[in-house]
């Protein structure tokens, strides 16, 4: 009997622009070799036009994928109620596994693990997970490198995060960047629109990139 492999991973835990994006995979270790004979691997190392392509064959493929999105706005809501970003990650991997874990007897679940203590970020997981008892659950640094069911799931993330990031830039223009503060356009952008966008909801406001930039415009103003 085929063993059952849901891989988890994120896009977009960083930029101080867009969603941060989880996506869950299931296939069976059958799949799991053919996809591996298909170049599938973490996103980080394949280009655009690779990623799309792969894509499409693993949503072919897998026995089941799910994907959750959660705006810049929620993110900050989350940090004000006291939730950082390892817990709200912890809470979307267990809404993957909850919404793929049905009618299944045995599955494995392997989840890319954002926190340096793996342990109590599994038992964190676990609280929000509906049913256990059929499930083998790992969370482990380098999955998407080390797992090709986590390495599909990085796929999913990365491309729905993309159609999120082109639909800011039909909106807002090119220059938004890719969101993430270490690109020269997203910092030139961040600068330009922080007062002119600051209620659109697209910037996250508990990032320190935000922050400085806010204070540094302020700044400004008093200096005037």
């Amino acid at each position: 009997m085929p063993q059952l492999i849901l891989g988890i991973d994120d896009a977009g835990r960083g930029p101080v622009i867009g969603p941060m994006v989880l996506a869950g995979c299931l296939i069976t270790d059958e799949t799991e070799k053919e996809l591996k004979r298909l170049g599938v691997k973490d996103s980080k190392q394949l280009t655009k036009k690779r990623r799309a392509f792969l894509e499409i064959i693993i949503k072919e493929k897998a026995e089941a994928f799910f994907v959750v999105k959660t705006q810049a706005e929620e993110i900050d809501g989350k940090n004000n109620d006291g939730i950082n970003l390892n817990d709200l990650e912890a809470q979307m991997s267990a809404k993957i596994i909850n919404e793929i874990n049905k009618g299944f007897t045995k599955m494995k679940v392997v989840i890319d693990c954002p926190s340096t203590n793996r342990t109590a970020w599994t038992e964190t997981v676990k609280t929000h997970i509906d049913n256990l008892s059929n499930l083998e659950i790992s969370c482990e640094h380098k999955a998407d490198v080390n797992h090709v069911a986590v390495s599909a799931a990085s796929i999913l993330a990365k491309e729905e995060r993309e159609r999120e990031m082109e639909m800011l830039k039909e909106k807002y223009g090119e220059s938004i960047g890719s969101g993430y503060a270490s690109d020269p356009k997203t910092k030139k952008f961040l600068k330009k629109n922080l007062k002119k966008l600051d209620d659109h909801g697209i910037f996250r406001k508990s990032w320190s990139t935000w922050k400085k930039a806010h204070s540094d415009s302020n700044q400004r103003k008093l200096s005037l």
